[in-house]
C-alpha cells in the first residue's frame, strides 16, 4: 500500500498552526558529542512541497537521519519506515516526495537510513559490523525519534503534540519494534505487512528455494496455477469478482486440483509430479523436529497484478535471476543469522532439523514477535495494522496469528488499542487484483486524538488514475459482505459483518 495523503487534511485541521521560533541554519548549533547536524537548509516552496527546513544529521556511530519541517506546522510529527535491508538515502527522490505529501498537510516528517548505506553495503553486508546490525534491528528507530524531536523543539519552540510512525514491510516490523521496545516514542503506529518474524520468513524462503532447485517451475505456468486457484476459490465469499476474500476458506490442494502432465512430459499447461511436490513445499508449513515453526502460505498471490506479472514473480519464481526470496534469504544467512558471517553460505545447506536452534540470538535481536504490549497500551498508544491477503512476499498468516496471539495474551480489550485490517486481493504493500489504495493516517489520528476507533477503511482500486472499484476494509475478524443490491464495485453496497 502507498499511504494516501487525501484524508490528511481533516486530521491536520485539529491542531493550530505553529511557526518557527528560530532560523533553519541556527539548528546547526544542535551538534553535540552524540549528534551531528551536518545540514540545516531552508528550502523554498515547490509543486512537490511547501517551504520548509531540511535537517540532515547523524547519531553516533553513524545513524543518518533527516527531518523536514514546514513553515506552517500542525503540531504533529510522523516518522516513516524503511524497506528491505534499509540503507536508503534519506534525501532520495522517493523519500523527498514522501516528505512533501506529509508536509503539505502540515506534518513535520523524519526518516533514517538505520545506520548504513545500501549503496556501499548492499543487501545484508552491513551486518558484518554487529553495531550496524543492532542499529538496523531496533536502535536507529529510537535514536532517530529522539534526535528528530530535539530538532523540532529547537525549531518550533515546542514538542510535537502527537507523534506517529508509519511503515510497511520492514517498516511494519519497525512499527511493532517501537511498540514493544520503546513504547513512549509514538502515540500512534501504522503497521503495514510487517516482517515481524524475520527469521521464520527467511527459513520459509529457504524451504521454497530448496524445493525449486529440485523441481523448477517456469513462470509461464503461473497463469495456469492462478486460474486453477481462482476457479476453485473466487466465489467462496458469494461473489465471483476476481478477489479471494479469505483464502483460509479455500480448500486448494496442488496434488488434487492441478492438471497433471503425462509421464515424461513437461508442458506449459500442466505440472509434473515433481513440480506438484515443489508447490506443496512452497505452500506448506515449515517444520522442525515434527513441530511447526512457520505457518503455511495461503493462496491468492499467483494471479497477475497491474503490471501483468504474477505476484509470485519475482518473489518466489524468477527466471534468469535469483528470486527476491532467495536474495533476502541468502543475505540473511550469510550476514545476519549467525555470530560469524559467511559470505559463501549456500541456502541449500540449511538443515531444518538442526539449524533453527542456532537462530535464537538473531530472533531475539531482530524479530518483533513479543505479544506483551502492556506498556504501549497503558500510555494510550494505538496500533493500526494491515496485511494483504494476497501478499507474495510476506505470509499474511504471520500478521494475523500475531494479532490473535496479542488478543489471547491481553484479553478482550485489545481492540481498544490495536486493530487489524486484512486486505483481500492486495499484494505486498500494494498492487494486486483487489482495492489496494487507502489512507491510514486519517483514521489513526482520529483514533489517537478523538478516541474514534476505525470500524472500516475505504480502499480503492485505480486504473489510469480513476477509481474503478471501492470496498471497505473491516476491522478483523469482521469481513465485507455485499448487501445484494447495486454495483459490486461500490463501497456503499458492502457492510462489515462477522464471518
Amino acid at each position: 500500500m502507498r499511504i494516501l495523503p487525501a484524508l490528511l487534511a481533516a486530521a491536520g485541521a485539529l491542531c493550530a498552526q505553529n511557526k518557527p521560533v528560530t532560523g533553519c541554519a541556527d539548528l546547526r548549533s544542535l551538534t553535540s558529542n552524540q549528534i551531528t547536524v551536518a545540514v540545516a537548509q531552508a528550502l523554498a516552496e515547490t509543486p512537490q512541497a511547501p517551504a520548509h527546513c531540511r535537517v540532515f544529521g547523524q547519531v553516533l556511530p553513524q545513524v543518518g537521519f533527516e527531518v523536514r519541517m514546514p513553515a506552517e506546522w500542525n503540531g504533529r510529527f510522523v516518522m516513516v519506515g524503511n524497506g528491505g535491508y534499509a540503507g536508503e538515502p534519506t534525501d532520495s527522490p522517493g523519500r523527498a516526495n514522501q516528505y512533501g505529501r506529509y508536509m503539505k498537510r502540515g506534518y513535520a516528517v523524519a526518516a533514517t537510513d538505520t545506520g548504513h548505506s545500501a549503496t556501499t553495503e548492499p543487501g545484508g553486508i552491513f551486518a558484518t559490523d554487529r553495531q550496524k546490525l543492532l542499529d538496523y534491528a531496533f536502535r536507529s528507530l529510537h535514536v532517530t525519534a529522539d534526535a528528530s524531536k530535539l530538532v523540532l523543539r529547537a525549531y518550533y519552540g515546542s514538542a510535537p503534540a502527537k507523534s506517529y510512525f508509519e511503515g510497511c514491510s520492514t517498516g511494519g516490523r519497525q512499527g511493532l519494534i517501537l511498540a514493544q521496545r520503546f513504547p513512549g516514542d509514538f502515540d500512534g503506529i501504522t503497521v503495514g505487512a510487517p516482517v515481524l518474524n524475520f527469521t521464520g520468513t527467511m527459513m520459509r524462503f529457504t524451504q521454497a528455494a530448496k524445493a525449486l532447485k529440485d523441481a523448477p517451475i517456469a513462470t509461464g505456468k503461473l497463469p495456469v496455477l492462478a486460474a486453477s486457484i481462482y476457479d476453485a476459490c473466487d466465489a467462496k465469499d458469494g461473489l465471483k469478482d476476481g478477489i479471494i476474500d479469505d483464502p483460509r476458506r479455500c480448500d486448494f490442494r496442488p496434488a488434487r486440483d492441478l492438471p497433471k502432465c503425462q509421464a515424461g512430459a513437461d508442458r506449459p499447461d500442466c505440472f509434473t509430479l515433481a513440480q506438484i511436490a515443489t508447490l506443496e513445499k512452497i505452500y506448506g508449513e515449515v517444520t522442525s523436529g515434527g513441530k511447526r515453526i512457520f505457518p503455511a502460505w495461503p493462496v491468492g498471490a499467483e494471479i497477475a497484478g497491474q503490471n501483468g506479472r504474477s505476484g509470485w514473480d519475482p518473489w518466489t519464481i524468477h527466471e534468469g535471476d535469483p528470486s527476491q526470496g532467495m536474495f533476502f534469504g541468502e543475505n540473511f544467512f550469510r550476514y545476519l543469522a549467525f555470530p560469524k558471517p559467511d559470505p559463501q553460505y549456500d541456502l541449500h545447506q540449511f538443515d531444518f532439523e538442526k539449524d533453527p536452534a542456532r537462530l535464537e540470538t538473531i530472533h531475539q535481536i531482530l524479530d518483533a514477535t513479543d505479544t506483551d504490549l502492556t506498556r504501549f497500551q497503558q500510555r494510550g498508544g494505538k496500533i493500526l495494522m494491515y496485511f494483504g491477503w494476497a501478499d507474495p512476499a510476506l505470509n499474511p498468516m504471520m500478521g494475523l496469528e500475531y494479532y490473535e496471539a496479542v488478543q489471547a495474551r491481553m484479553g478482550p480489550g485489545t481492540a481498544n488499542f490495536f486493530r487489524l485490517f486484512m486486505v483481500p486481493g492486495m499484494f505486498h504493500c500494494g498492487d494486486g487484483p483487489g482495492p489496494n489504495q487507502f489512507d491510514t493516517t486519517g483514521p489513526l489520528s482520529e483514533w489517537v486524538e478523538r478516541g474514534e476507533a476505525p470500524q472500516a477503511i475505504r480502499a480503492n482500486k485505480l486504473a489510469d488514475g480513476k477509481v474503478v472499484r471501492s470496498r471497505p476494509l473491516c476491522a478483523y475478524p469482521q469481513v465485507a459482505r455485499y448487501t445484494g443490491t447495486g454495483s459490486i464495485d461500490d463501497f456503499a453496497n458492502f457492510t462489515c459483518v462477522k464471518p
